[in-house]
C-alpha cells in the first residue's frame, strides 16, 4: 500500500480513477463493449479501494467501490428487484483467500465452504408464481434491471414450469457455450459485422435483443446458483440440490470444504481445467455454506462478507513475430495479421492474431522479428498485448496493388455468395471457387449460372458425376427467396435477419432498388448508416449490372413467405402486453402466416393493436390515434 501522498494527491487520483471506472462499467455492463479486460479493470478497482482505505473521507455513496456497475437501459421495461442483486468482492491471490478465511473465523466457528466455478455471462433473476415463470430480469444496478422475460423464455434450460407449484425467485448466469460463440463469430465474419469480443458480451447482447427469435438462434444456456430471499433451506448446498429437483440447470462442479487450504487447492484445480470446459469461466466463488452463519458474518455496503470471487489472471505467452500478412476482404478492407511462433493459450495452439489496422500497429510499435506478448481476449480471441523492445519502426500496411485487390475482392465476394447462409450452393467451397476463378470460368457471382457440365469437366478433379452434381446444386439455388439473394449480394451491414426485414418491407428487388432512405428507415433496426448502405449499393452501376445478370441467369428476385391463407393480407398489427394463452412470437407467427404484418410501434398506419394484460404505452398511443384495439379471442376469430 502506497502511503507517501497527501490527501489532495489522493483526492485527484481517486477522482480520475472513479471517472475512468464509471466509463468501463458502462461499457461492460450496459453496452456489452468492454475496452479493457477484467484483469486491468480489477487493478484499477483495487487501487481505488487502496486509496479509500488510506483516506476514508474519499468514500461516498456514488463511489464505484460502493455500487454495482450496471444500469437498466431504456430498450426494455425497468424492473425493481425484490432482493438486491449484489456483486462479490474480488480477490486474486491465495493469501487473500486466507485473509478471507481469517475474517470469517473471527465471526463464526468451523465454517464449511462451498467452492463453485464462476461462469462468465449475464446475471439474471427468474421469478416463478405457482411454479410458472412470470418474470426474467437483468441485474442492472442491483436494484433495478431490465425485463427480458420473452427473451429468457427462448433460452435452453430455462424451465417455463417447475416440478412444484411454488413461488420462488432464483438467480442465474446466462452464458453462451463456446461452440455457439464460434458459430456466431463465423456468421459475423461472413456478414461483415462487428465481431463479439468474448462469450460474456455475446451472451449479454443476445439475451437483450429486441426480437426474441434472434435470442433463440444464438444457442444460449443458463446455470442457476442461488435462491433469492428467504428460504427454508439451511445451507447453500441444500438449496442447490433443491433447485435441481425443481427442474433448474444448477451450476456444476461445486464442492464443500472445511479447510481453506483444500478450498484453495480446488480453486487452483478449476483454474487448470477451465480451458477444457465448454463455456467461459472468469474465476471461482467461495461461499460460507450455512445460511445462519452468513447472517452472523454480515455485509458491507456493497459486498457480502461471507463470500469472495477469485479471479484468474489472463494467461500470457512470449513469442516472436515471423511475418505480418495483409488480407483483403470482400469489401476491399485490408486486415493485417501477425504470424508468430506457436504458443499454447487457453488449451489451444495459437500462431496468428489480427492487428486490425495501422493505428493498432503504430500503438504497439510492432514489426517482423519483434518479441511479443500474446494472450486470448476473454480466453477466446488471440491478441497481441505488447511488444518487448521493438527492433525497428512499426510495420506499414502497403498500398494494395489494384489488380491484386480486385482479384481478392472478387474471390471473397463469390465465396460469400455461395455460402450456406446465402445462396447455399452445395459443393462450391473456397477451393472450387478459387479453381473456377483461376481458370477464368467465372469473374462474378452471375457467371456461376452460365457454367455448363462441359466447363467443369475441363478442370482438374472433376468427373461426370461431380460436375453434374454441382450444376444441379447451382440450378436449385435459382429458386431461393429474395432474402437469401439480398444477403448473398454482400451489402455492408446486411445480415440474414436484416435482409429478411428488407424483403418483408419491399417484396421484390425492383422495389428495393427504387426505395428511398425515408422508407428504409421505417424498417426495424434500419438507422441512417444501414439505410445509406442499401441506397449506395443499389445506386452503384456495377451492382445493378450484377443484379440484372443474376436475373438473366434465372435467379428469382422475389421474396417468398409461406402463407397458408390471406385472411389478414395487407393488415398491420402491433402486439402489446401478455396474451392469455399465446406467446407473443406465436401470435406474430399466426398473423404473418395469414398475410398480415407485425410492427414494433403504433402509428397512424397501424390497423389493429392486439392487447393483453399489463399493456403499456403502445395501448395508450393506440387509443390516442383511434387505432382499433382487439384481444386474443378477437384475433383468433379473424383467422
Amino acid at each position: 500500500m502506497v502511503i507517501n501522498m497527501d490527501f489532495k494527491q489522493a483526492e485527484k487520483e481517486h477522482a480520475e480513477l472513479s471517472a475512468e471506472i464509471e466509463i468501463h462499467n458502462r461499457n461492460y455492463y450496459v453496452l456489452d463493449n468492454p475496452t479493457i479486460d477484467d484483469y486491468e479493470y480489477d487493478i484499477k478497482m483495487r487501487r481505488l479501494i487502496e486509496l479509500e482505505t488510506l483516506f476514508p473521507d474519499l468514500i461516498t455513496p456514488d463511489s464505484p467501490s460502493q455500487r454495482v456497475g450496471g444500469e437498466a437501459l431504456s430498450t426494455f421495461d425497468k424492473v425493481s428487484h425484490t432482493v438486491q442483486m449484489g456483486s462479490l468482492q474480488d480477490v486474486s491471490t491465495s493469501d487473500e483467500l486466507r485473509s478471507f478465511d481469517a475474517r470469517v473465523r473471527k465471526a463464526v466457528d468451523t465454517p464449511l465452504y462451498v467452492v463453485e466455478p464462476k461462469v462468465d455471462g449475464l446475471s439474471v433473476s427468474l421469478e416463478y408464481k405457482n411454479g410458472i415463470l412470470v418474470l426474467g430480469a437483468t441485474r442492472g444496478d442491483g436494484f433495478i434491471g431490465e425485463n427480458i422475460t420473452r427473451n429468457i423464455m427462448e433460452i435452453k434450460n430455462v424451465p417455463h414450469k417447475l416440478t412444484e407449484p411454488i413461488n420462488i425467485v432464483v438467480r442465474g448466469e446466462i452464458f453462451m457455450p463456446l461452440e455457439s460463440f464460434e458459430r456466431l463469430i463465423q456468421r459475423q465474419k461472413e456478414n461483415g459485422e462487428q465481431l463479439a469480443k468474448n462469450p460474456r458480451n455475446a451472451a449479454s447482447g443476445s439475451a437483450r435483443q429486441k426480437e426474441p427469435k434472434i435470442t433463440a438462434e444464438r444457442g444460449l444456456d443458463i446455470f442457476i446458483f442461488n435462491i433469492q430471499g428467504e428460504t427454508d433451506m439451511i445451507s447453500h448446498k441444500k438449496s442447490l440440490e433443491y433447485m435441481k429437483e425443481l427442474g433448474f440447470n444448477v451450476i456444476t462442479g461445486y464442492k464443500t470444504f472445511d479447510n481453506i487450504e483444500l478450498a484453495i487447492d480446488y480453486i487452483a484445480r478449476i483454474g487448470e481445467l477451465r480451458n477444457t470446459m465448454p463455456f467461459a469461466l472468469d474465476g471461482a466463488v467461495i461461499k460460507v455454506d450455512n445460511f445462519e452463519m452468513r447472517e452472523i458474518i454480515g455485509y458491507t455496503a456493497k459486498f457480502p462478507k461471507w463470500a469472495v470471487a477469485f479471479k484468474y489472471p489472463p494467461e500470457e505467452k512470449e513469442t516472436i513475430v515471423r511475418e505480418i500478412e495483409v488480407n483483403i476482404g470482400r469489401t476491399g478492407a485490408l486486415t493485417p495479421v501477425a504470424i508468430f511462433d506457436p504458443v499454447v493459450l487457453a488449451g489451444t495452439t495459437v500462431t496468428r492474431a489480427s492487428l486490425h489496422n495501422q493505428d493498432i500497429i503504430n500503438s504497439l510499435g510492432i514489426n517482423k522479428g519483434d518479441t511479443i506478448i500474446v494472450r486470448k481476449a476473454g480466453d477466446i480471441i488471440p491478441e497481441v498485448v505488447k511488444v518487448i523492445n521493438p527492433t525497428s519502426a512499426p510495420f506499414q500496411i502497403p498500398a494494395a496493388c489494384p489488380e491484386e485487390m480486385k482479384n481478392a475482392q472478387i474471390l471473397r465476394s463469390i465465396e460469400h455468395f455461395v455460402s450456406r447462409d446465402a445462396m447455399n450452393i452445395d459443393g462450391l467451397g473456397e477451393a472450387i471457387v478459387e479453381l473456377l476463378t483461376e481458370h477464368k470460368l467465372i469473374n462474378n457471382a452471375a457467371d456461376l449460372y452460365k457454367l455448363t457440365k462441359e466447363d467443369l469437366l475441363t478442370l482438374p478433379g472433376f468427373k461426370e458425376k461431380s460436375a453434374a452434381n454441382l450444376i444441379s446444386s447451382i440450378e436449385r439455388s435459382k429458386d431461393n427467396s429474395l432474402d437469401r439473394v439480398i444477403f448473398a449480394l454482400g451489402i455492408k451491414g446486411i445480415g440474414r435477419q436484416s435482409a429478411t426485414l428488407l424483403c418483408e418491407k419491399f417484396g421484390n428487388i425492383d422495389s428495393v432498388i427504387s426505395s428511398d432512405i425515408d422508407e428504409l428507415k421505417t424498417i426495424d433496426k434500419f438507422g441512417d448508416i444501414l439505410s445509406e448502405n442499401v441506397i449506395n449499393f443499389m445506386g452503384d452501376e456495377q451492382m445493378l449490372k450484377l443484379i440484372q445478370s443474376l436475373r438473366d441467369g434465372g435467379v428469382k428476385m422475389e421474396y417468398t413467405r409461406k402463407i397458408i391463407a390471406d385472411n389478414l393480407n395487407g393488415l398491420t398489427f402491433v402486439l402489446t402486453g401478455t396474451l392469455p394463452t399465446m406467446k407473443r412470437e406465436e401470435a406474430k407467427a399466426l398473423i404473418e402466416s395469414l398475410g398480415g404484418k407485425c410492427a414494433g410501434s403504433v402509428s397512424a398506419k397501424t390497423d389493429y393493436v392486439v392487447a393483453g394484460d399489463d399493456a403499456g404505452s403502445k395501448l395508450t398511443k393506440a387509443e390516442a390515434l383511434g387505432v382499433k384495439i382487439i384481444n386474443e379471442d378477437e384475433l383468433l376469430k379473424m383467422s
